[in-house]
């Protein structure tokens, strides 16, 4: 059910990136977008007892208000979806939203603009929906964790329990998480003086604390940076050596080095180990190296910066790799239309290890 739903979701990326620039309307991002969305999680859109747009929902004195859609199950308003344009921000419209959650029946909302879902609760105050969304769906960013909770609001698997039973953990892991974040690009005073108040028995002054502030901030940063470093090589099987040059002397590491914005992805992890499989054919597993950076996942030869065996580009909508003859700086890139397609380019790839001569 999974790896069906991330497909369609997918595919319907693909077409929000390829007609959001005829979109000129907020009725052309429902229609275009938004409608789909719907049936993906297996609604029936052209059945009016399940899917029912323009849903009016009268408030107070004011009457005949609507609200874009609301989905039914056995009779009973489950979600209620409030739409806006694609160019708008799916953040700032949550006071209408709000007033529609106030007199319907469901337990959650949702407010999109195509291509960000944000779902709501009433976590905080019964039947009055919490400012901030307890869940996001980013068609751009699929993750499979996120496509877990998705699945519980199909029609096949809507299961009202299990979404509250994980609501209010998700709201505030990711409000910790936005937190954490904060800290580690700026550290608070707070902080630092919670964490050097652990080793430091002498009185921080004003001038020791920018000065820890900064040390604070390289610690946290060297701390994830080989949190993240020991994942990867655990996941790929490779060596713990760091990165050499080709005359294979260990480099030291440069603590000053900002690493944390490299972000090793679930795909960068698969679609290497596919190269990998193919690579075995003429290598050994271990003169098969990885290495992330902010632009790409490079597969390299020795884990030599001059034989590099091919790169990944999976940090934009459109995926490709990178293929290399005879050691050059720069490669081919081949698009990519799933992960399967690295498979297309075999003969390519086993080609660049017989280039590089000295193999043994």
């Amino acid at each position: 059910m999974e790896a069906d739903l991330k497909l369609k979701l997918e595919q319907l990326h693909q077409r929000v990136d390829s007609l959001k620039d005829q979109i000129n309307t907020e009725e052309g991002t429902k229609n275009a977008f938004v409608m789909p969305f719907i049936q993906i999680l297996g609604y029936d859109i052209f059945n009016p007892t399940e899917v029912i747009p323009e849903f009016i929902c009268d408030i107070g004195t004011k009457k005949g208000e609507k609200v874009d859609y609301v989905i039914k199950k056995n009779d009973e308003p489950i979600l209620i979806i409030e739409c806006k344009h694609w160019k708008e921000n799916a953040d700032a419209h949550n006071s209408q939203l709000h007033r529609y959650y106030h007199v319907s029946k469901a337990r959650f909302g949702v407010l999109t603009n195509g291509h960000t879902y944000n779902f709501y609760a009433d976590l905080e105050k019964p039947n009055i929906m919490d400012e901030k969304p307890f869940y996001t769906l980013d068609l751009a960013n699929l993750k499979d964790s996120s496509l877990k909770i998705l699945e519980n609001f199909t029609k096949n698997g809507y299961n009202l329990e299990s979404i509250l039973d994980s609501a209010e953990a998700l709201k505030y892991i990711k409000a910790i998480k936005n937190e954490f974040e904060k800290e580690l690009d700026n550290p608070s005073d707070e902080m630092v003086k919670l964490l050097v108040g652990k080793f430091f028995d002498k009185p921080i002054t004003a001038a020791r604390l920018v000065t820890f502030k900064e040390y604070t901030k390289r610690a946290l940063a060297n701390s994830i940076n080989e949190s993240i470093n020991f994942r990867l090589k655990n996941a790929l099987s490779i060596s713990e050596t760091v990165p050499s040059k080709g005359s294979g002397e260990t480099l030291p590491i440069d603590e000053n080095i900002d690493l944390v914005k490299i972000n090793t992805t679930e795909e960068e992890v698969e679609g290497s180990q596919i190269v990998k499989a193919i690579l075995r054919e003429e290598l050994v597993a271990s003169r098969i190296a990885f290495r992330d950076t902010q632009s790409y996942f490079g597969i390299l030869f020795d884990d030599n910066n001059r034989k590099p065996l091919c790169r990944l580009h999976f940090n934009s909508s459109n995926k490709y790799i990178e293929l290399f003859h005879n050691g050059k700086d720069s490669g081919e890139k081949k698009l990519l239309n799933s992960l399967e397609d690295i498979y297309l380019y075999k003969k390519e790839l086993l080609q660049t290890v017989k280039s590089y001569s000295d193999i043994k």
